[in-house]
C-alpha cells in the first residue's frame, strides 16, 4: 500500500491509501475502525495494517490525488535518526575513509514537511544550503534490542527523505551538526509511506536527486555500507525505536558541498528526491531575507 496523510477543504488531517491516482479515506472505508492519524495507525500494529488492506480492496469512495494536500506521511514522529557517511560513493567523493562505526545524528520533528511544501531558511543564518537524497525507514512496532535477523519484522515501510543541510553551520568549529541539520523545514518526507511488502529488497533501489531539471545524485542503495537490519540492531541496542520513528539511511555521491564549484540551493529552485518505488518528493526553495 501507498499510505498518505492528507488534508482537504476542512483542513483536518486524514489517513488514506493511494490507488490509481485516487485517495481512499481509510477511516471511512473501514467504517470508523481505523484512526485518521498515521502515528496512531502504526501504533495499532499488524491488525490495523490488515484492516487497511481489506478496506482498500472493498472501498468505492475515492478522492482525486491532485485535489488533496499531501503532508509528510508521518507528520509527528517521536524522533528521526539520520545516518551519515553510509554510501561508498559518497565516501569516495568526500575523500575520507570508511568510518569504523555508523555515524549518526538526529533531526527534530519540527523540521518535517511534506511534498510540495517550501524548504525555507534565513540568509542571516545560512547561505550554504545543500540537498541529500535518502531512503527513510519507518518503524512499525516498538523495537528494543532487536537482532538483525528479524529486523524487517519491525519495519512498517519506506519513504523518500531529503536531509537538507546548512553546511556552513554544520562544519563550524564545535559540534554544530544539530544546527546544520535541524532547521525548520529541513526534513521533507514523502509523498507516500510505501509498506514493506511493496519493496522486496530496499538495498537494490535506484536513488536520485534532481535540482530543477538537472540530475545531481544518481546511485543505488546497494552502495550502503551499513545495511538496514544492522542499523536497526545497532540503534535499538542503545534506545527504543517507537512506531512512526524514522531512520534516514544516508546519502550517495553528488551532494552540492563536494562539487567544484559547490552548488547551493537558492530561492526558486525545485529539489526532487526519487527512490525507486516510492514516488517523487518535490519541494520549492525559499530564502528569507
Amino acid at each position: 500500500m501507498k499510505l498518505v496523510s492528507y488534508q482537504v477543504s476542512d483542513n483536518r488531517v486524514h489517513l488514506g491509501a493511494v490507488r490509481d491516482e485516487q485517495i481512499i479515506n481509510l477511516n471511512e472505508a473501514s467504517g470508523g475502525t481505523l484512526p485518521d492519524d498515521m502515528l496512531r495507525f502504526l501504533q495499532l500494529g499488524g491488525a490495523a495494517m490488515q484492516t487497511a488492506r481489506e478496506a482498500l480492496e472493498n472501498s468505492a469512495g475515492e478522492l482525486p490525488l491532485d485535489s488533496a494536500r499531501l503532508l509528510s506521511p508521518v507528520p509527528n514522529p517521536s524522533k528521526i535518526v539520520a545516518i551519515g557517511l553510509n554510501y561508498m560513493d559518497h565516501i569516495r567523493e568526500a575523500d575520507i575513509g570508511v568510518p569504523e562505526l555508523a555515524t549518526m545524528f538526529c533531526k527534530y520533528p519540527s523540521a518535517v514537511i511534506g511534498s510540495g511544501e517550501d524548504i525555507r531558511w534565513s540568509t542571516d543564518l545560512t547561505d550554504q544550503v545543500d540537498y541529500e537524497a535518502e531512503l527513510a525507514v519507518v518503524i512499525g512496532k516498538t523495537a528494543r534490542n532487536v537482532d538483525a535477523e528479524v529486523a524487517y519484522d519491525y519495519i512498517a515501510g519506506y519513504m523518500n527523505c531529503n536531509d537538507v543541510s546548512a553546511r556552513d553551520l554544520q562544519f563550524k568549529p564545535g559540534d554544530q551538526w544539530l544546527r546544520g541539520k535541524c532547521l525548520d523545514t529541513f526534513c521533507p518526507l514523502g509523498p507516500y509511506l510505501v509498506t514493506r511488502d511493496e519493496i522486496p529488497d530496499p538495498h537494490r533501489l535506484s536513488i536520485k536527486c534532481m535540482l530543477n531539471d538537472r540530475v545531481m545524485q544518481d546511485s543505488n542503495t546497494c552502495e550502503m555500507i551499513y545495511d538496514i537490519p544492522y542499523l536497526i540492531e545497532y540503534l535499538s541496542a542503545a534506545f527504543t525505536l517507537l512506531p512512526g520513528d524514522i531512520i534516514a539511511t544516508g546519502t550517495p555521491h553528488g551532494v552540492g558541498a563536494f562539487r567544484d564549484p559547490p552548488v547551493w540551493l537558492k530561492s526558486g529552485d525545485i529539489v526532487t528526491v526519487e527512490v525507486e518505488g516510492l514516488g517523487r518528493l518535490s519541494n520549492p526553495c525559499v530564502e528569507i531575507d
